[in-house]
């Protein structure tokens, strides 16, 4: 897999991202955003990988290197980059890889109003491909101290609008891990009210899955919830735009049911997700419109702004939560910030909890009973893995081989990947990842168990298959 642009950035081998591939894509996105702005500043940040601050320092660089000035944010989520930046109408630059396997890393743009969108994907891989052909580099800076202000902003922006009491009488837990906003939202859970209890501080960076996670992840934050009476587990992937919640019953709130709970929360009268998020969306009855896209945040932020009912938010099954409008809550205003974020539906759904005096567990239980769960098998080649996909879509015998449940479907969606929908109502989803080399499974029944069982016997096959 060398380095290219996937369902939110540009991804590979940390390897591939070398002094001359990070002067070519810094420099082609800064010159697309020449016509977006009068602004010549640069916010850069990275996660806690032990490639990105090299690849940080060379992206530094040719910020630099086209007349531009670059400001050194630190370690900080990408959503708190990215807001801050926004607020300034100057684009921002995140060196993560997100969930993706330490040996991988990435680069996330950021226009000055929001999201690097799919159709500037091809102009920038395009100058970019023609600097390197020029010979241009540069050489790495030194970012020295970070701007502190955009901690602080990241961490303002939700106690002000939120109140310094919305969580208070809860005990959280807060996985750690190497997560970069780690620290951060200890601070906003705290200033809200919350008592916490903050565990597993590593040094060795882990690529945490929300969509995928380890059982000892969940056995872990179990163990915790009992012995210490907890009514939540919170945490987030490696760049911040990723949530993880584990309930007070131990289990894990899926990123859809998440964004169904904030949306609530917030009011929104719009709601923007893609096929992967489940069903129970729509049967819900909570929002006036539900609009379904394709896999990957740039695709709901495009229709978040076709969007006219509003307010209007959006979300993802990996649980990142997108607002499209400044939203009034009781004690402030929360801006718009168009890109995933991690701690919004954290907090927003256990605020929402104690406004309706239940648990987290019992609020999710308030949905109509729709199961998602996703896995993912890894080291799938993209070649290998369209095969599979066309053979899925076209061909009743290989569905048939491959199990006889998917042998024939009411309807087969192709918008992304293959998502067949079962005679009983379930659906089975198989696509290939965007952002690294994996198979990933998408499955939905009626029933938690059922969830499970099927989920884990289409995975034994799919392993099979690669």
């Amino acid at each position: 897999m060398a380095a290219a642009f996937g369902t939110s950035g540009l991804r590979g081998p940390a390897t591939d991202f070398t002094q001359s591939l990070c002067a070519a894509y810094i420099i082609a996105f800064l010159e697309r955003c020449e016509s977006q702005t009068e602004e010549r500043t640069a916010y850069i940040a990275a996660d806690l990988r032990d490639s990105s601050p090299r690849i940080a320092a060379q992206c530094l660089a040719a910020v630099t290197a086209l007349g531009w000035t670059p400001v050194w944010a630190g370690n900080v989520p990408t959503p708190a980059v990215a807001a801050y930046a926004m607020a300034r109408q100057a684009p921002a630059i995140m060196i993560t890889g997100s969930h993706i396997p330490e040996t991988y890393n990435g680069i996330k743009f950021y226009r000055p109003d929001g999201e690097f969108l799919k159709e500037d994907e091809a102009p920038v891989r395009e100058r970019a491909e023609a600097i390197m052909a020029e010979g241009r580099a540069v050489s790495a800076v030194d970012p020295g101290q970070p701007l502190a202000a955009v901690a602080e902003d990241y961490v303002n922006r939700y106690v002000a609008a939120f109140g310094n009491s919305a969580l208070s009488g809860l005990k959280i837990g807060i996985d750690l891990h190497s997560a970069v906003g780690r620290d951060l939202t200890v601070r906003i859970f705290e200033g809200l009210g919350a008592e916490v209890i903050a565990f597993r501080r590593v040094e060795t960076f882990v690529a945490v899955d929300t969509e995928a996670l380890d059982a000892e992840d969940i056995a872990r934050a179990r163990k915790l919830i009992e012995e210490k009476g907890l009514d939540a587990v919170i945490s987030t992937d490696g760049d911040g735009d990723r949530p993880l919640v584990i309930d007070d019953q131990g289990r894990q709130i899926n990123g859809d049911v998440l964004g169904m709970l904030t949306a609530k929360a917030l009011d929104a009268r719009t709601v923007v997700t893609p096929l992967s998020s489940t069903s129970a969306v729509e049967q819900s009855g909570w929002f006036a419109h539900v609009e379904r896209t394709r896999i990957g945040s740039p695709y709901v932020v495009a229709a978040m702004a076709k969007a006219s009912n509003r307010p209007v938010v959006g979300f993802e099954a990996n649980g990142g939560f997108l607002l499209e409008d400044d939203v009034k809550l009781a004690h402030g205003a929360l801006r718009r910030l168009p890109t995933r974020d991690a701690v919004l539906p954290a907090l927003a759904c256990l605020v929402l909890a104690k406004k309706e005096g239940l648990s987290l567990s019992s609020l999710a239980a308030t949905l109509p009973p729709r199961f998602m769960k996703a896995d993912r098998v890894k080291d799938v080649a993209p070649d290998k893995g369209k095969v599979f996909l066309e053979k899925l879509e076209t061909s009743t015998d290989f569905r048939a081989g491959f199990d006889v449940r998917i042998m024939s479907p009411v309807e087969i969606a192709t918008l992304d990947g293959v998502r067949m929908t079962l005679p009983n109502g379930d659906t089975v989803h198989f696509r290939q990842s965007g952002n690294a080399p994996e198979m990933r499974i998408y499955v939905e029944t009626g029933a938690a168990a059922t969830t499970e069982a099927l989920l884990s016997e289409l995975m034994a096959k799919l392993k099979a298959q690669f």
